[in-house]
């Protein structure tokens, strides 16, 4: 693992040169095929060095982190264009990358801990110091702080931990089996906070609302699957409290999900009913871990990917339309059929893969997770059928609002899209359509 870090922090020392823009992007494009052929197919830890190691999990979140990253750049052109600090920006994403690079691939859980909260630094001031309106300061502490203030039993609960078992190894705590409540509770909340489940997820529409595009990326395709991470990591040792204790979490998570996607068909700004999807598919991912079943494992792990890729490109969409009406309110971006014809194939396949269609990673997810919900108690399913068909109806709420009807006549000058932006469209939508032929490496 060592020589794919050392690759990542050498590319810091060309963010002090100017013009390096693009070449900062080919080399993330570099490292993702070189990582793509580190050895996989082993069912254990691989690529072990120092503390650091990587298993199919770790690999494939890894994976995620460095594409949404590549294409985060490519998206945030218009930084490079109005040179707007751009070499900072490329330093903080750098950073962030180091961060989350580090947080998969740790196998001590301290060093788990540091640089999963380290990741919130970088990420807190792409959103104050890149972000949209004054509200982003505002934003960017609700992000600290939601974070912070449940993530400080975590710290407790690992010293507790080392304190009578004298090892921090993740591998090693399927050993042991914790029977303390409050060290249950002090362990899972950090990631149910960061997921965002229900009644913690006030955090997450105010960031995404506030942050620039690639802070929207990088937060919806990789901060909110640092929980899901940490839980499935975690739920080794935590078995048998879980056990006893799973059917809240499942309950909050299936009625927050139900909640928040009637939630979304009253959203005005696109963004914000984006990230509140967000929040009702992370819902699903918590009830699958929560299970403790095979089917729900593997589909948390399948829908996390899948919604990395679906939601970051549909953030993507929503700054496309932001960059030439400079307005992201549901009133005024209408009738983009008629500017962008060709924007409404990709906004019509995003919205697509996000209401779980075939051929898309979600579907496939959503049906692991069904399975997986159903056989745990069948009265699941009403909340289950509720959520995939709210979820249908909200993706198809905002298509047809923004892609239909009479377009705003303020509007006096516009383009249609470039090239860049469609080969940034393409390289969402493709790996999230294809990666399902290869579905016997999701189900490990």
């Amino acid at each position: 693992m060592m020589k794919f870090l050392m690759y990542i922090m050498f590319l810091m020392f060309l963010c002090y040169k100017n013009y390096m823009f693009w070449i900062i992007q080919f080399s993330f494009m570099i490292l993702m095929f070189l990582f793509m052929n580190s050895n996989i197919f082993q069912m254990s830890f691989f690529n072990l060095s120092y503390s650091f190691g990587c298993d199919k999990i770790s690999w494939g979140l890894i994976m995620l982190s460095i594409w949404i990253i590549f294409l985060m750049i490519m998206a945030s052109q218009k930084l490079n264009k109005e040179e707007f600090f751009n070499n900072f920006f490329l330093l903080m994403i750098i950073c962030l990358m180091v961060m989350m690079f580090l947080t998969f691939s740790s196998m001590n859980i301290f060093f788990f801990y540091f640089f999963f909260e380290g990741s919130l630094i970088p990420v807190f001031i792409l959103i104050v110091n890149w972000g949209y309106q004054p509200e982003r300061l505002q934003a960017g502490l609700y992000l600290f702080f939601y974070t912070l203030l449940a993530s400080l039993p975590l710290l407790i609960g690992i010293f507790y931990y080392y304190k009578f078992y004298n090892n921090m190894m993740i591998y090693f705590m399927k050993f042991y089996s914790c029977e303390l409540f409050l060290l249950y509770i002090s362990f899972i909340l950090a990631f149910l906070v960061k997921m965002p489940m229900y009644f913690f997820h006030l955090w997450l529409p105010k960031a995404h609302v506030e942050a620039p595009i690639s802070g929207s990326m990088i937060l919806a395709a990789i901060m909110l699957k640092l929980g899901g991470y940490g839980l499935m990591r975690i739920m080794i040792y935590l078995q048998k409290m879980n056990l006893k204790f799973n059917y809240i979490w499942v309950v909050i998570s299936l009625v927050g999900g139900l909640n928040i996607s009637m939630q979304c068909f009253f959203q005005v700004d696109m963004k914000s009913l984006i990230a509140y999807s967000s929040v009702a598919h992370m819902g699903m991912v918590i009830g699958g871990i929560m299970t403790m079943n095979y089917w729900g494992y593997m589909g948390s792990y399948i829908l996390m990917i899948g919604h990395g890729l679906c939601s970051s490109g549909m953030f993507c969409l929503s700054n496309i339309n932001y960059e030439r009406l400079n307005n992201r309110s549901l009133f005024l971006n209408k009738g983009l059929m008629n500017f962008m014809p060709s924007m409404s194939l990709w906004w019509f396949l995003m919205m697509s893969s996000n209401m779980a269609s075939p051929p898309s990673m979600n579907l496939m997810g959503e049906i692991s997770l069904m399975n997986s919900l159903i056989s745990w108690s069948w009265l699941s399913i009403f909340f289950l059928g509720f959520i995939s068909f709210f979820s249908a109806g909200y993706s198809l709420y905002l298509y047809s609002f923004t892609q239909h009807g009479n377009y705003n006549f303020s509007v006096y000058s516009f383009f249609s899209g470039v090239s860049r932006e469609y080969l940034l469209l393409m390289l969402h939508w493709v790996p999230l359509n294809i990666m399902i032929l290869k579905f016997e490496y999701f189900m490990i």
